[in-house]
């Protein structure tokens, strides 16, 4: 007797030129999100971290903050006297050149100017500087305190 064609081999059959599931062509964005995630979270922890200039004890008071879109120009006024723009120390005839040099084109001495005073410097100290730049044409002088802490 003879077998037929389909018997005998389990019922399974292998097709010519297929294969199982090919690579997948996608990008998997999980491991992406992951560390941008963690790099924006990163960021948010070293953000106020990074303050700009000397590292200051500076003194309290309870008036509001100032609403900006411009970032001014910071001078520190260390306990012991000296004079900084950013971290760059600065000797008193050098202070309105430096301001110059700093602002922005086009608005020079219409530039905002902030002076951070250690609360354990002489009044008479702060009182000299903000006469030096006042005195260099800007006019936008502020002093900068922290918030009174209740």
């Amino acid at each position: 007797m003879g077998m037929s064609h389909g018997a005998g081999g389990g019922g399974k059959r292998r097709r010519r030129g297929k294969r199982g599931p090919g690579p997948i062509n996608e990008i998997n964005m999980t491991p992406f999100i992951d560390v941008v995630l963690v790099l924006l979270i990163v960021f948010m922890v070293a953000a106020p971290m990074m303050t700009v200039g000397v590292p200051l004890d500076l003194p309290q008071s309870k008036a509001s903050p100032l609403n900006s879109d411009v970032k001014p120009i910071t001078l520190s006024v260390r306990q012991s006297g000296q004079i900084f723009l950013g971290e760059t120390e600065l000797k008193d005839d050098d202070i309105v050149p430096q301001l110059m040099e700093t602002s922005k084109a086009g608005t020079g001495t219409e530039e905002r100017v902030f002076v951070r005073g250690d609360k354990r410097v002489e009044y008479g100290r702060i009182a000299q500087v903000m006469a030096i730049v006042t005195g260099g044409g800007f006019k936008k002088v502020a002093l900068v305190t922290e918030p009174e802490q209740n």
